[in-house]
């Protein structure tokens, strides 16, 4: 069954990782597959010798030691074999999701979030069994192997005999592979279907409860299942058919070597004995029933690990060696930055200069390419053409940690990271003194303090509305500090009193950060030093706020009337002329 290349490295980088477990397991089953073969040969000189009236207590002992033997390899074979796929599955784990926090954003939007926990989850899950599969396959065709090998022993008519079957079983075995294969595919696919959209549904769970919407939307979630299910039944099918036809196989070629056997016997060739021992290692030599299983297993863990492998294809961005310079302002800069979504080019060509220490407001309709432009800035993604440059250093020249060093960033919904309340606004890289500085900065200080544990409160205990969580990002972000703040709406769930005071840190002198912003409300807008109006994948115009607001299309961004500009304008003066207030 060929496997892509990704996929044999991934498989082979499992294996070593669990080389010793593997070799043991391997040596067991061997050993194991030896002691049954050794079985057959024991028991019928036992029985030779008790129909002679002969001393048989030595073989009948040894008889009772192989079956022993047998045991103890068997639980030997379920210890190892329990810890080598959990063992492989942590690995794979530890190896896909690495690397998906490696891709980025670009992960998610290949895949979808749902439909990589699925692969995560359950492909890895099943993959980690290969390692297994493959140790167990090897002493299973031992047997067949060396049972035939053993009849050959006993009369070379006997394995002649047996071996007629040969092509048939082969047959079998080589068709099992192939459709088990494609159902297992197709099985998994649906399986990630309908993760993808019950992980949409969870995140969109309150709107589909106000919109009464349940019924028609676990329809959607559930619209794969009958594919799952004819998948499903499909790969049971093709494994039964094939257990059915080995099945009528098997006994035929059973029934043939005894006869033969029985005939060699009536001519004193084989002894009652001999007869005996044939007739269990032609059971062994004709047992496929554990070949489809083992087969099947095999099968199905490799056709997930080609669904990690395909995560595992999907590039992560790379990283150089230059340093910022050491006194740098933060000066932002896009030259010629072209970026797509698919077909669509969502930003064509857009150069923009953002000086040192500004803060600079992006402001456009839906879709006009903010929110991109903002993760261009901040290097979440990187443009189809052009660059993006720090104090003239292009981004994808910097190393990883002194990239995320000079960035920080805040966003809509931010993710709560973390084990506490103070874990997840430090991330382990910033002081408890920081960290409640950063907080009172965000105007987060006052609530964390009302929790029951204050900052050691775990996040998962601790209530919070989408502004409470705005303001955590942002105090995460102000904690981190850098070279340049970005914004992406992470102030649009900020009541009017709470973001007035948190915008008088992000466009006051209390930061020598350059910033990039957001803007959905002209009064955010009108605090920024500098405007820059995307419309149509292009930059429109770039100026203060007073200035584009004359411009009429400019207005209708925001769906405002004009008096609302003016108000916040003059809004934006007063505090400029009162001064930076310290947030509470």
């Amino acid at each position: 069954m060929p496997m892509d290349r990704t996929t044999g490295e991934l498989l082979g980088a499992a294996t070593r990782h669990s080389g010793p477990r593997c070799v043991a397991l391997g040596l067991v089953s061997v050993a194991a597959t030896g002691a049954a073969l050794l079985l057959p040969a024991a028991l019928g000189r036992a029985l030779d010798l008790l129909l002679t009236h002969s001393p048989a207590t030595r073989w009948v002992l040894c008889c009772a030691a192989l079956a022993l033997l047998l045991t103890l390899f068997d639980a030997c074979e379920t210890v190892l074999g329990g810890t080598l796929d959990a063992r492989t599955t942590a690995f794979l784990r530890r190896r896909v999701t690495g690397h998906v926090l490696a891709v980025g954003p670009r992960a998610t939007a290949r895949f979808g979030a749902g439909d990589l926990v699925a692969r995560v989850v359950g492909s890895a899950a099943q993959a980690g069994t290969a390692p297994g599969a493959r140790a167990a396959l090897l002493a299973a065709l031992a047997g067949p192997v060396g049972a035939v090998a053993a009849l050959a022993l006993i009369d070379p008519w006997l394995a002649v005999v047996l071996l007629t079957g040969a092509p048939v079983l082969t047959l079998l075995l080589r068709s099992l592979a192939r459709d088990t294969s494609a159902c297992v595919a197709d099985y998994q696919r649906a399986q990630g279907r309908i993760a993808a959209a019950l992980t949409e549904a969870v995140g969109g769970a309150r709107t589909i409860r106000a919109a009464g919407t349940a019924a028609r939307d676990t329809a959607r979630i559930l619209r794969p299942l009958p594919e799952l299910s004819r998948a499903g039944r499909r790969m049971w099918r093709v494994q039964g058919r094939a257990a059915a036809q080995a099945t009528a196989v098997a006994p035929l070629l059973h029934l043939a070597v005894v006869a033969v056997a029985g005939l060699l016997l009536t001519r004193h060739r084989l002894s009652p004995g001999d007869v005996l021992a044939a007739s269990r290692y032609a059971v062994l030599a004709t047992g496929v029933g554990v070949l489809v299983g083992q087969l099947s297993g095999l099968v199905r863990s490799r056709t997930a690990a080609t669904r990690l492998g395909e995560v595992l294809t999907e590039p992560a961005p790379p990283y150089g060696d230059r340093r910022l310079p050491r006194e740098g302002p933060g000066r932002l800069e896009l030259r010629g930055v072209t970026a797509r979504r698919g077909d669509r080019t969502v930003l064509d060509g857009v150069d923009l200069v953002i000086p040192g220490g500004t803060t600079l407001a992006l402001v456009g309709r839906s879709g006009a390419g903010k929110s991109l432009l903002a993760a261009l800035a901040g290097r979440l993604t990187d443009p189809d053409a052009g660059e993006v440059l720090l104090d003239g250093v292009p981004l994808p020249a910097l190393p990883r940690a002194e990239l995320r060093a000079a960035i920080a960033q805040a966003f809509d919904r931010p993710a709560l990271l973390g084990t506490t309340i103070e874990d997840t606004v430090s991330l382990g890289l910033a002081s408890p003194a920081r960290v409640r500085e950063a907080a009172r900065t965000a105007c987060a200080d006052d609530f964390v303090r009302r929790l029951p544990d204050g900052y050691a409160t775990p996040c998962a205990d601790a209530p919070h509305s989408g502004g409470e969580a705005q303001r955590l990002g942002l105090a995460r972000a102000f904690a981190h500090g850098g070279r340049l703040l970005i914004l992406d709406d992470a102030l649009s769930s900020l009541d009017t009193i709470t973001e007035r005071q948190v915008t008088r840190s992000v466009f006051g002198r209390t930061t020598t950060a350059t910033r990039l912003v957001v803007a959905h409300r002209a009064s955010t807008a009108a605090r920024a030093d500098t405007v820059a109006w995307l419309d149509g994948g292009r930059v429109r115009a770039v100026g203060t706020h007073e200035q584009l607001w004359r411009t009429a299309g400019y207005r209708a961004v925001f769906g405002t009337a004009e008096k609302a500009g003016a108000d916040a304008q003059a809004g934006a003066r007063t505090e400029a002329e009162a001064g930076p207030e310290a947030p509470r």
